[in-house]
């Protein structure tokens, strides 16, 4: 008798130390499979801020004629810094360009020409939803009426190769999520499916019963949506090295990070690890409720 009990013992202890791997191997799975997913997103915040940094360190300058007063220049620069396209304005003075020129060149083209040859200026930063070509040809046009400017210098093929370059990481990064998504998917929901399928005569037992199909989801789905907490929480800790390791190496790194950034990443994996997790369950229990008994033992 004692010797059966034993035996029983074991028996259960064995069944769950099996349980208790099935279910670490199925969330280490959608953890690493949320962690790619997440790497994407991440990538995804990247890339527009560094677009967006990369266009506001675009801008124009604007050549001042030789006539123009201090009251006037003053004005326009206010005019500048009020509008809504403008990030900065910066008055830069003859003597002021004269100094860069002479760092520049390493010489002082006074010496040679007998006077400055450059004229003041006002170097000019666009905020990024209007650094383009477009924008940039709309404002150039009203900045010429004002009486005290000379000349309006930009590169149109930089500012124009910028934003296709940016465009098309744009396409190559939305294109690469598409696909990780649609085969992390595919792995989480063939995860789910195995735990599934090692109960589908407890399923189809339930259904004999007179249990509903969504009283026989729910604790799978319910089940699952916990598993996949927890896996965000895996996925979520990964990132965070990832991200550290990045910071350390990388010194500008985190002039592209910010905190609002970083809650909304771990945000989306939470989210994606909820959505995928609930959705593949759904279907993984709703495909062994609709097979008669006969059909379970030959799939």
């Amino acid at each position: 008798m004692v010797k059966k009990r034993d035996m029983n013992n074991k028996a259960s202890f064995s069944k769950r130390i099996s349980f208790l791997n099935a279910r670490m191997t199925s969330t280490l799975s959608v953890s690493l499979v949320l962690f790619i997913l997440g790497i994407m997103v991440l990538m995804g915040f990247l890339a527009t801020n560094l677009s967006r940094h990369v266009k506001e360190n675009i801008g124009f300058s604007i050549v001042l004629n030789e006539s123009a007063g201090e009251r006037q220049v003053h004005q326009l620069q206010r005019m500048l810094e009020r509008s809504k396209y403008v990030k900065a304005a910066q008055y830069i003075s003859k003597e002021d360009a004269l100094k860069e020129v002479m760092i520049e060149l390493g010489e002082n083209p006074e010496d040679v020409l007998g006077v400055n040859p450059l004229q003041s200026s006002i170097e000019v930063k666009l905020k990024a939803d209007y650094a383009n070509t477009d924008s940039l040809a709309v404002i150039e046009k009203n900045l010429r009426g004002q009486v005290i400017v000379s000349d309006i210098l930009y590169q149109k093929d930089l500012i124009q190769s910028v934003n296709d370059n940016m465009s098309r990481i744009g396409l190559v990064l939305l294109a690469l999520a598409i696909v990780l998504m649609l085969i992390s998917f595919a792995l989480i929901s063939n995860t789910i499916r195995l735990g599934a399928y090692s109960k589908r005569f407890l399923i189809h037992t339930m259904k004999l019963v007179g249990a509903t199909p969504a009283f026989i989801r729910r604790p799978f789905i319910v089940s699952n949506v916990i598993n996949g907490i927890v896996a965000s929480v895996i996925a979520m800790l990964l990132l965070s090295g990832c991200i550290y390791y990045l910071m350390s190496e990388m010194e500008n790194f985190t002039t592209l990070l910010s905190v609002p950034m970083m809650v909304l990443v771990f945000l989306s994996v939470l989210i994606l690890g909820i959505i995928l997790t609930a959705v593949s369950a759904y279907w993984a229990v709703n495909r062994y409720i609709r097979m008669d008994r006969d059909d379970l033992y030959y799939i």
